[in-house]
């Protein structure tokens, strides 16, 4: 019994998580829109707030309205004359002192991370990290520039070295990690994805990649296995 138990819950828990976390960040988003809503309907008149609080009842209208504005939003700023908008949205900002600060940074990662053409999070490596006899995946991030950058063009014996930016995560939650830079010669490249490296972090080394990773990736197979094959 206790064996049918623990793989019966092996088989629901994962669902009714994956449930759970759906319906809290619908939760969310539905509390964000009845108070919109609410702050809408204090000032229309009387006549119109009946119809503005029949919307309270409809279960799951306001991801429908955050999809629809997320897409008007993009559409509006590809055009030259919504990034001309954009562009003083932005200097408007960056003129308030508190709000300056933590909108810029924001924004530097978030056009790190979900720029189509940056390099943020595009390759899995490992690492020696905390000491030589010990590694860890970490995900590229880029290439130190301006005065870092230099300084470590400096170092003694890393003139020609190229460095790279590196992103080691924490586990179970990958939000939280390390920042650092390391000389490429140090790292080991994996064939796996961002996502199987993501999944194998976050489960502690539980759900281990596919056997077949490196027929998957063969861009990323080392340079060992490929004089092998051949």
């Amino acid at each position: 019994m206790r064996k049918y138990i623990i793989t019966g819950l092996l088989v629901w828990l994962p669902l009714a998580i994956t449930i759970w976390v759906l319906l809290w960040v619908l939760g969310i988003i539905d509390g964000v829109f009845v108070w919109l809503l609410s702050a809408v309907q204090a000032v229309l008149p009387d006549s119109a707030r009946a119809s503005i609080r029949e919307l309270h009842n409809i279960p799951g209208l306001g991801v429908l309205v955050l999809v629809a504005a997320l897409m008007l939003t993009g559409m509006f700023v590809a055009n030259m004359f919504g990034q001309w908008w954009f562009r003083q949205w932005d200097r408007l900002l960056f003129k308030i002192p508190i709000v300056k600060s933590i909108y810029s940074s924001v924004k530097q990662v978030s056009d790190t991370l979900f720029s189509s053409s940056g390099n943020a999070f595009r390759e899995a490596v490992l690492v020696p990290y905390p000491h030589p006899q010990s590694w860890t995946i970490a995900f590229v991030t880029g290439k130190p520039a301006g005065e870092v950058g230099d300084q470590l063009a400096t170092l003694s014996g890393a003139a020609s070295e190229e460095h790279v930016s590196l992103y080691v995560p924490t586990t179970p939650n990958p939000t939280s990690g390390f920042f650092l830079m390391m000389p490429r010669s140090q790292l080991r490249p994996l064939a796996m994805s961002v996502d199987e490296a993501l999944k194998y972090i976050i489960s502690m080394g539980v759900v281990a990649p596919a056997s077949d990773a490196l027929s998957a990736h063969p861009a990323k197979q080392p340079a060992a296995a490929e004089s092998a094959r051949n």
